[in-house]
């Protein structure tokens, strides 16, 4: 297995863990479940290019697709299967999981002009104004794609809890499935339902049941099935791969890797108010935009370093080996990037000149423009060697001006406050504990005795020496951007402070947090 490749794989069983230590509920029913997706979606027979797949879409009267809920580029690729099935001329249903049925009266309302999208937005419990991460936020996407093309949409979804839940839900989704089916004029239903309710033992069983003798051809098209998307990896082949078969009438898309739909899912959970979603092939210009308007305030001239800065995300399986081209790094280095890059979190390497955004989210991807712009103002001192303390401050400023750029980008991000660490010192174990007692003591002793705040700094540098100094940096350039907003902190300091190259970082930082304190 390529480097690259066994990396791209870590990353993926180490958010696979964090996503099963916050999703609660799995009971037995939905393992087994779980369990039959993956054998089907284990291997594939052959591959096939896109047009097979737009063919057997025209071809077909009711389309299992497979959604990823958080990954906005799945409900994009229904909506492109689904103006394939316009070239047929046949009418057309959009039966969406991501609507209760309960709402259906609400959804014809809307569908008839009586009900404003707005007003079916708030009923639905979505976002009014299509922006955010999360499941909600292409849901205006496929709203508007109905009105243009005054297709009939129908909710397929119900609430249901307990062993028995999924089942419910498969036999109510294919009753509304199958009614729409049967129709007079035999329309075609284009079912867009996560990824497990597709497999054919599921839901479109349950829909065949439903039709009785009225009988439908139906298709599965899954989207980047983890099985199929490793078995391709391995075979050299996930470059060129479009879409595979994997058995009759059993198709699977290819267009992001497991990685990247994971990395929508963890995104979703830790948004940030103000956040927005960054579509991959996007990030780049996003980068350079912010990018340039952070330099514009800072006086810094990025113009030139913008046309040479590399952006690369999580959806990049060459990551390391890309830095590295960039850089020289010694194995330890390399070491510590790759467990950066496992971390999940994002970061800016000066030597490689490199953006590496580990979340596809706006906050990010402005904190590493802020750092970019550090680097173009200071060059080597960035990475100026420096004992242990100094060090320390040091990642403190960088970390300050680095939340201040990201701020001035998305003016309604936050950070945790000293209540919300002293919480999460009563609240936590472990490590987090541990950076709650080290924060907490540092705040205090920068008022009561900055001479002794230096005897409480955690050295080494490992995740505690990262954390803490996270935090610190945080806490100061929100009071950084709070000044500056609200007019007590001038242009030419905000100038000064990208520019200044910390020689001796710990003044800088206690001159700054005692300034800022009021």
């Amino acid at each position: 297995m390529r480097d690259s490749l066994a990396l791209h794989h870590a990353l993926f069983r180490r958010q696979r863990a964090q996503i099963a230590r916050v999703v609660d509920g799995q009971t037995d029913a939905f393992r087994s479940y779980e369990a039959r997706y993956r054998r089907r979606t284990a291997s594939y027979r052959r591959v096939l290019p896109l047009s097979d797949v737009h063919q057997r879409v025209r071809a077909s009267d009711v389309v299992y697709v497979g959604d990823y809920h958080t990954l906005p580029l799945a409900q994009q690729t229904y909506v492109e299967l689904a103006e394939q099935a316009l070239t047929t001329g046949r009418r057309v249903v959009l039966a969406l999981e991501c609507i209760e049925g309960r709402h259906q009266a609400s959804l014809d309302a809307w569908n008839a002009g009586r009900l404003s999208e707005r007003s079916l937005l708030a009923r639905l419990g979505a976002s009014t104004d299509g922006t955010g991460l999360g499941p909600g936020s292409s849901l205006r996407a496929l709203l508007s794609f109905a009105r243009r093309h005054r297709l009939e949409v129908v909710g397929i979804d119900r609430r249901a809890q307990g062993e028995r839940s999924l089942a419910l839900r498969d036999a109510y989704a294919a009753e509304r499935i199958a009614r729409a089916a049967r129709a007079e004029d035999r329309p075609q239903v284009l079912v867009l339902v996560g990824q497990y309710h597709i497999a054919p033992c599921h839901l479109p069983a349950q829909v065949e049941r439903a039709l009785g003798d009225d009988t439908r051809r139906g298709l599965v098209v899954y989207q980047n099935a983890e099985g199929v998307w490793w078995r391709l990896a391995r075979d050299g082949s996930m470059g060129s791969a479009e879409a595979v078969e994997l058995a009759d009438d059993t198709l699977c898309l290819l267009n992001a890797s497991p990685v990247v739909c994971q990395q929508s899912f963890l995104d979703y959970l830790e948004a940030e108010a103000g956040d927005t979603p960054l579509v991959d092939r996007g990030a780049s210009e996003r980068f350079r935009e912010m990018a340039a308007l952070i330099g514009r305030l800072a006086g810094v001239p990025v113009g030139r370093a913008l046309e040479s800065v590399e952006v690369t995300t999580v959806a990049d399986g060459d990551v390391l080996a890309r830095i590295q081209r960039r850089g020289r790094f010694t194995a330890a280095e390399l070491s510590q990037l790759r467990r950066h890059i496992l971390s999940r979190e994002s970061s800016y390497i000066p030597r490689a000149r490199t953006a590496y955004l580990a979340s596809l989210s706006l906050n990010h991807a402005a904190e590493e423009a802020a750092h970019f712009v550090r680097h173009c103002a200071v060059g080597p001192a960035m990475e100026a060697p420096r004992t242990a303390s100094e060090a320390f401050y040091a990642r403190c400023m960088e970390e300050a001006l680095g939340f201040f750029g990201s701020r001035l980008v998305n003016p309604r991000r936050t950070c945790l406050g000293l209540a919300e660490w002293a919480k999460r010192f009563g609240e936590t174990r472990g490590l987090d504990r541990q950076i709650s007692a080290f924060v907490l003591a540092h705040k205090a002793a920068e008022v009561e005795a900055p001479e002794e705040a230096v005897k409480l700094l955690p050295l080494r540098k490992d995740r505690l020496f990262h954390g803490v100094s996270h935090a610190l940096g945080y806490l100061l350039g929100d009071q950084l951007y709070r000044a500056f907003d609200e007019g007590h902190l001038a242009k030419t300091d905000v100038r000064a402070l990208f520019r200044d190259p910390f020689v001796d970082a710990r003044a800088a930082y206690f001159t700054w947090t005692e300034r800022l304190r009021g």
